[in-house]
């Protein structure tokens, strides 16, 4: 049947229409397939680029110790990491080694980024080996197997971090205490502390006398504050101090009490974790020194670096010429001194002590 050219000419725009449609439609679609290949090819590369590394959950401070709960697993851009974050916790955990002598456990990597443990002794180097069957750690000496009984030592941040800083064993040292047998948890009521000192500070408690001399007593120690009904103390903290610590801190108070205008006080550390502890240069009594002496509570290695310790400060020369010197100038006045002093750290304590037991039963004075 014959058209008409009105009808011949609308067939034609619609066929041409639709072809200009499907045009448009193969062109969008292979756009859009390039684009899904592009960002596919984009994804395969980003996950040949990627590594698994712990990152921090939570802000902590300098000299903040360091625990598994406060990381997480992130995947991130190998190229925008240091070689040595990883994702295996043990490599972690392996830094924080060391054995029962004190030898600290390390790692090396190899040109494929696969880390060893080694270990020096006796001035020379092993390479740490595991047990398959039991677990046990040793090295070879020979065709012998010499085990090694391991202690963990915490891990510290070095820097204050933010959280989802990236870690690294470069971020992380190893605390400067372990906790050893003669640890014990005390708490003083008698120290000046200062204005900003919180739970997790570490510290130096220092003895001034009115001469000017100034003694370190204690280096480098975590302090916890007491928190009655929800207020901190201002004037307790708690500290974890060995046998012979403790001994030093008690003489110190004593000498402190008996010379009026003496002091012992608190110094913060500004980078815990990067700071090493400074040397105690306070030189105890000789009742006190006879007690260090012969006390089986004082760990074998304690001993030995106090004797060095005293060695190096010339200990009697200045207890004698200085501390006792100070004393001899109280007269009479120093037995007096150390009696209303401490009566009233008794009595302190005391009052902190219901305080707090209050707190914890909810009583509201």
């Amino acid at each position: 049947m014959a058209t008409n050219p009105m009808q011949r000419k609308a067939r034609n725009s619609f066929l041409l229409g639709m072809l200009v449609m499907l045009l448009i439609a193969g062109v969008v679609i292979g756009l859009l397939f390039m684009q899904l290949m592009n960002k596919t090819k984009k994804e395969q590369e980003e996950l040949k680029a990627s590594v698994k590394a712990y990152v921090l959950n939570q802000d902590v401070s300098s000299g903040q110790v360091i625990t598994n709960d406060m990381l997480t697993i992130q995947t991130v851009n190998k190229n925008l990491v240091p070689s040595n974050a990883t994702s295996d916790i043990e490599i972690i955990q392996n830094y924080a080694l060391q054995d029962k002598a004190g030898n600290d456990i390390y790692t090396k990597y190899d040109k494929n980024n696969n880390a060893t443990l080694y270990i020096n002794k006796d001035n020379k180097e092993y390479q740490v080996k595991k047990e398959d069957e039991t677990d046990n750690y040793y090295i070879e000496k020979g065709s012998n197997k010499e085990y090694l009984e391991l202690n963990s030592v915490p891990l510290v941040a070095k820097v204050t971090m933010k959280k989802n800083t990236l870690l690294t064993t470069e971020l992380l040292s190893k605390s400067d205490s372990m906790v050893q047998n003669d640890v014990r948890k005390q708490e003083y009521n008698m120290l000046v502390l200062p204005m900003d000192l919180v739970t997790g500070d570490y510290i130096d408690v220092r003895l001034m006398m009115p001469s000017g001399q100034d003694y370190i007593v204690v280096a480098k120690k975590e302090v916890e504050i007491p928190n009655i009904n929800g207020v901190d103390s201002d004037d307790t903290v708690w500290m974890n101090l060995t046998e012979d610590e403790i001994l030093h801190m008690s003489c110190a108070i004593y000498d402190a009490y008996r010379v009026k205008g003496s002091k012992i006080y608190v110094t913060k550390y500004t980078e815990a974790g990067m700071q090493e502890a400074a040397k105690p240069t306070y030189p105890v009594n000789e009742s006190t020194s006879k007690l260090l002496q012969n006390n089986p509570n004082i760990l074998e290695k304690a001993m030995s670096e106090i004797a060095n310790r005293y060695k190096e400060i010339n200990a009697t020369e200045l207890r004698n010429n200085y501390i006792n010197n100070e004393i001899s100038n109280q007269g009479d006045q120093a037995q007096s001194n150390i009696e209303t002093n401490m009566q009233e750290s008794t009595t302190n304590s005391k009052n902190s002590r219901k305080e707090y037991l209050d707190s914890l039963a909810g009583v509201v004075n």
